[in-house]
């Protein structure tokens, strides 16, 4: 008796649907099982009752927590960092690929390319205490330069007006790089033919890119214009939290490092779980709009 092409295909692919048990386990028992937590957002929480044995006290911690004075400018620092983070985040790679594109020499190239990407593999315990040092307003180097030419230093990582700046720049330095990768492998899909005719025009360089190279890759650049838009209230926990200190809270401190002191360090368990779950509701509200987005823009669909 043969077996059906359906069941034959069924059986062929078994295996990879076995490969996928240990990573499902991990992901159901660090992922899911975590969520049932998410009930202390609606509890008077004690750790000392359980989740069983505390109150029940309903929205009341949502509403304490539109309440707090400090709610609308975590806010406003969370959105303004990842949006900048997002803008420039695209910008700065794009530009990178199109010079590295233009490089012809092929070991010079893949050296540059190296050296930029190197910052990407760093955490940013290691990239704090580098900046901590190069940033110093006493012996940093930046400020050194900065007084060669005149200047006064500056306290980049306490000076609450420079410090949201110093979050982007440092963030799209360490990123950009790699974040290259998806954009020179988008320019080597575009025609070459289209140069050639460019060129035969009358176009240089400059008026190839524009005209031709952009156009090429605008596709991919819209496609991960609208996926940024899922990170949008993800200004960057890790960074910010190794390099921000109280002076400059008011326009560094954003909802993840909010959430980090209300519950770890104020013991607020409940307020901090309505906090994060505020902003994982929005999140998803988010990723679903770039997915829609996504689709109807650039093309792009998961399934």
């Amino acid at each position: 008796m043969t077996t059906s092409p359906r069941i034959q295909k069924r059986l062929r692919e078994l295996p990879l649907h076995l490969m996928l048990i240990p990573g499902l386990v991990l992901i159901l028992i660090f992922s899911y099982v975590p969520m049932f937590g998410i009930i202390m957002a609606f509890q008077n929480f004690k750790p000392a009752k359980g989740f069983f044995g505390s109150k029940w006290v309903g929205l009341e911690n949502f509403i304490y927590m539109a309440k707090l004075p400090n709610m609308g400018s975590v806010l406003y620092n969370t959105v303004f960092i990842a949006v900048l983070k997002i803008i420039v985040g695209m910008i700065v790679p794009i530009f990178v690929a199109l010079m590295l594109n233009e490089i012809g020499h092929k070991g010079f190239k893949r050296s540059v390319q190296t050296i930029v990407y190197f910052p990407h593999f760093l955490s940013w315990v290691i990239l704090g205490g580098v900046l901590m040092d190069v940033l110093s307003p006493s012996s940093g180097i930046i400020n050194d330069v900065i007084r060669l030419l005149g200047g006064a230093p500056i306290y980049f990582l306490g000076n609450k007006t420079w410090f949201p700046y110093t979050m982007v720049i440092t963030a799209v330095w360490k990123n950009f790089g790699y974040d290259t990768i998806v954009y020179l492998a988008a320019l080597t899909n575009v025609d070459r033919n289209l140069y050639e005719a460019a060129a035969i025009d009358g176009a240089n360089r400059m008026k190839q890119t524009w005209h031709v190279t952009l156009p090429g890759i605008l596709p991919i650049v819209t496609l991960m214009g609208v996926l940024n838009l899922g990170n949008i209230l993800n200004a960057g926990f890790d960074q910010i939290f190794n390099l921000y200190s109280p002076s400059v809270y008011s326009t560094g401190d954003i909802i993840d490092t909010f959430v980090y002191r209300l519950g770890l360090e104020q013991a607020q368990f409940s307020v901090s779980t309505a906090v994060g779950l505020f902003k994982s509701v929005i999140s998803v509200i988010m990723v679903s709009l770039s997915k829609y987005l996504a689709g109807r823009f650039a093309n792009y669909r998961v399934f």
